[in-house]
């Protein structure tokens, strides 16, 4: 079993910026392809971005685009979403995810963190 564990979420003005950080136990983290998901209420869990297990390729969902940056460091266990230009809509719960590949599908994912709340007001 791989845990994962969010944080960085919190309340910010539109405009503003968080970082989330997606960090797993152990030490395999490294092996696997790491996604960020949202939900907000009423709503399907919704792809964000994700990374290959090597860093080196990343997806993005359209909303997102140049907005938001996925990047991870193999040495502390850690992946991170750095998001940008914030917006009301960006509002939900979001969690990090772990697969064997980089896929859009929530259900292809394996393992899941607990998920943590990103507030953005207007």
């Amino acid at each position: 079993q791989v845990q994962l564990v969010e944080s960085g979420g919190g309340l910010v003005q539109a405009g503003g910026s968080l970082r989330l950080s997606c960090t797993a136990s152990g030490r395999t983290f490294s092996i696997y392809a790491t996604g960020w998901f949202r939900q907000a209420p009423g709503k399907e869990r919704e792809f964000v971005a994700a990374i290959a297990s090597s860093g080196g390729y990343m997806n993005y969902a359209d909303s997102v685009k140049g907005r938001f940056t996925i990047s991870r460091d193999s040495a502390k266990n850690t992946v991170y979403l750095q998001m940008n230009s914030l917006k009301p809509e960006d509002t939900a719960v979001y969690y990090c995810a772990a697969g064997n590949i980089v896929v859009r599908s929530a259900n292809a994912y394996l393992y899941w963190g607990q998920g943590t709340q990103v507030t953005v007001s207007s």
